[in-house]
């Protein structure tokens, strides 16, 4: 009888809480499980990648991605964030999630304390077990918001510090002064910040800041994929310091080798061409949020209004999870991403306002 035997370093990793979504559901179900624009991609991004096919551009490309787009994101990095990056501090990858991966694999050492949201994106704290590392829960305080003197008290001998602002799953923006605080402690005693800005342009009342802004000892991770409805063409990057580039592409040209060309010569499109796009499609979830918070706020729900990305956290006990569940409302519950809140549930509003109305007529029977 064959014994199947897996590496040691994979005991304990869950599947998604996420993923399981994907094929759930009958064809009655309303699908808020699923952080995933309903939104195509803009034609003159599309235009483009059928462009690079026609010419041939379907080969290898450098490992840290093509040169124009490196070029595009340092130029957009410069006109958005106001930091400054050469395109030789850029890596492409392959979307956001492998972003994290090549960051936790080229800075985390057997045992390393790794400091992530909790609750934070369902990547993070199995990303640093994988790398060999410890996560470590931060705390939220009742608005939602990161606890600054709690995660300060956590600092001393991390490694790593993952800032997550506009937040997936609380969908909570963290002002300028917070950004700043933990960017400055964390540089003090060390500790390298690793900040995902996947969500920085929808956000709806305030606005972005940059933890690059605050030191040099940052990571900056982001993507195509909320920003231009990109999800499946997988692009992604790094901003860092040189050192940290070179050590990641020991990782990346090993595991994934390049981004997919064709994506690239795509995301080169996204960020030189056509903005009008996005700001489309902040508005439509704008709209999506306020009609989705008033309406569950109207049903009894009281929780902060979400200030980005496209996610309500609901406080929801978890047999009534299970109850929503089985009237066909998909949601995720808190515990897939965290031990911090097993009582509540994330709703993702990137779908149609009819969708959104239906979800309310369901809740109002739970």
């Amino acid at each position: 009888m064959v014994t199947y035997r897996c590496a040691r370093r994979i005991d304990g990793i869950a599947e998604s809480g996420i993923r399981k979504l994907f094929d759930a559901g009958g064809p009655d179900a309303v699908n808020l499980g699923i952080g995933q624009p309903d939104f195509d991609t803009p034609d003159h991004i599309k235009e483009a990648a059928i462009r690079a096919i026609r010419e041939g551009k379907t080969g290898y490309t450098p490992n840290a991605g093509i040169p124009e787009l490196r070029t595009a994101i340092a130029d957009k990095l410069k006109r958005e964030n106001g930091l400054s990056y050469g395109p030789d501090r850029i890596l492409v990858s392959a979307g956001g999630s492998e972003a994290l991966h090549l960051a936790m694999m080229a800075l985390v050492n057997e045992g390393d304390r790794v400091l992530v949201p909790d609750p934070g994106f369902v990547s993070y704290a199995p990303l640093a077990s994988i790398a060999g590392g410890r996560p470590i829960g931060l705390p939220f305080d009742d608005t939602l918001h990161l606890d600054v003197e709690a995660a300060k008290e956590r600092m001393d001998g991390a490694r790593i510090l993952v800032l997550n602002s506009p937040s997936n799953p609380t969908g909570m923006v963290e002002p300028e002064s917070t950004i700043r605080a933990l960017v400055e402690y964390a540089q003090d005693r060390h500790v390298t910040v690793i900040s995902d800005e996947v969500y920085e342009h929808f956000i709806y009342e305030s606005r972005h800041v940059s933890a690059a802004r605050f030191g040099e000892d940052v990571i900056t991770i982001n993507a195509t994929s909320k920003t231009y409805a990109m999800t499946g063409w997988r692009i992604g990057y790094l901003a860092a310091p040189k050192e940290y580039i070179d050590a990641c592409i020991k990782v990346h040209q090993y595991c994934q080798a390049c981004a997919t060309s064709i994506a690239q010569y795509a995301a080169v499109a996204a960020y030189t061409g056509d903005q009008s796009p996005v700001a489309a499609m902040r508005e439509e979830y704008r709209a999506r949020r306020d009609l989705f918070y008033d309406g569950l706020s109207a049903l009894g729900y009281s929780f902060p209004r979400p200030e980005g990305a496209f996610y309500v956290f609901l406080p929801i006990e978890r047999d009534r999870i299970q109850e929503a569940v089985a009237k066909g409302l998909l949601i995720v519950p808190g515990s897939a991403f965290g031990n911090n809140a097993p009582d509540y549930a994330r709703l993702s509003y990137a779908t149609s306002r009819e969708n959104l109305r239906r979800a309310l007529d369901r809740f109002g029977t739970l």
